[in-house]
């Protein structure tokens, strides 16, 4: 064998590369999560149209005579009341929302324990 036909890699394209991949891949797991949060959060919300849709007796007039209902009464409250249901109706959001990401945490753990092929994720 040749020594001058054996090629050695230049160490600072492979570091290049590297350094590329670790972006590229910092991209991939911030798009997924982001996408992952986004979609629990209207899921969160949909699980409120839904509450309030049950209790108006599932029919959009219901609903919005329920939704009526609860915004005359929010104008009304002092700021004391308004502001405990402000707190309340964020731990609940908070509850639901949580929940819903445990439930769905597969959806997002699963794929990054795979490995994929380098140029696709």
């Amino acid at each position: 064998m040749n020594p001058e036909a054996i090629a050695l890699p230049d160490l600072s394209s492979i570091r290049r590369r590297r350094r590329r991949l670790d972006w590229a891949t910092i991209a991939y797991v911030s798009l997924r999560l982001t996408r992952f949060c986004v979609g629990a959060v209207l899921m969160s919300w949909g699980m409120f149209v839904l509450f309030f849709l049950a209790i108006g007796g599932f029919s959009i007039g219901g609903l919005m005579h329920q939704l009526g209902n609860l915004t005359g009464r929010y104008l009304v409250a002092n700021a004391d009341r308004a502001a405990s249901f402000d707190h309340q109706l964020l731990a609940v959001h908070m509850l639901v929302t949580l929940t819903i990401v445990f439930f769905r945490r597969h959806h997002f753990l699963t794929p990054m324990a795979k490995p994929g092929s380098p140029c696709h994720g």
